[in-house]
């Protein structure tokens, strides 16, 4: 680890086949998995807040469907969006699910994640087979998982973006995090692309960094281009959180026309 990073904590979860280090520098504490590269971070003064870019441009379903009710996240690493979501959106009900037992306990000890309650439940299992048993139950599904080699084998085939899209409520919105240097970059796009009838929005936030990926169930119902740039301005305001820069790299590398987003269908 760079010198940079003091490492505080290690656990060593064999039957997992993973080593979780926790480290701190300046004032952050970050999660990492027998490596080097950064799965989370929280600044000790405000462990609520979000650290990250690529944390806070996941938020940015919100400038399509403010009021989610559910949100499922796969994926729990540092805990840094449950935890943002249970403190600035209490209304919205989260489930997080994590395949590494350890990492929960973990992100409880070392990264505040609050005990489960009425607004936020955390649960051991495999994210997939959660997902085929619960069809049609989020409005929101965010999809941020690792392990020590990158992003799981098994959540870039074409199978894996069906059972996200079938786990969308009708005008459900997908999120994940992809790295734009991932050699199978291209093909998650594509196939998300055909999975979602070519209605995804890309969203860089960083060179060459971590990329957003929105992909919605149906046709978004706002895609006017004055009065989304309006709405994330008011969402900025609200939240804290740099949605309009956000929102203005949605529109240099995505398409529009006559003043509206529009689709590569």
């Amino acid at each position: 680890m760079r010198d940079l990073f003091k490492k505080i904590f290690r656990e060593e979860v064999m039957d997992d086949d993973i080593s979780i280090d926790v480290s701190e520098s300046e004032g952050v504490r970050s999660l990492h998995f027998a490596s080097h590269a950064i799965q989370s971070s929280m600044r000790l003064k405000k462990p609520f807040h979000l650290e990250l870019t690529y944390t806070r441009a996941m938020m940015m379903f919100l400038l399509f469907h403010a009021r989610p009710r559910k949100i499922l996240l796969i994926g729990l690493g540092g805990a840094s969006i449950p935890k943002f979501i249970h403190r600035f959106l209490p209304d919205m009900k989260s489930i997080v699910v994590e395949i590494h037992r350890k990492v929960i306990g973990v992100a409880h000890l070392m990264f505040h994640l609050p005990p489960n309650d009425k607004s936020l439940k955390v649960i051991h299992g495999d994210g997939i087979p959660f997902m085929k048993e619960h069809p049609e139950s989020a409005d929101v599904l965010m999809i941020d998982a690792f392990d020590p080699d990158g992003i799981p084998r098994n959540f870039r085939s074409l199978s894996f973006f069906d059972v996200c899209r079938a786990t969308l409520r009708r005008h459900g919105i997908f999120v994940m995090n992809i790295w734009a240097s991932d050699p199978h970059y291209d093909l998650y796009i594509d196939r998300m692309r055909r999975v979602f009838e070519g209605l995804i929005l890309v969203i860089p936030t960083g060179k060459p960094g971590n990329q957003i990926v929105l992909g919605f169930h149906d046709i978004p119902k706002e895609l006017d281009v004055k009065t989304l740039r309006a709405k994330a301005k008011l969402l900025e305001k609200t939240y804290g959180l740099e949605f309009l820069s956000f929102f203005n790299q949605l529109m240099l590398h995505n398409h529009q026309a006559s003043r509206m987003i529009t689709f590569d269908q």
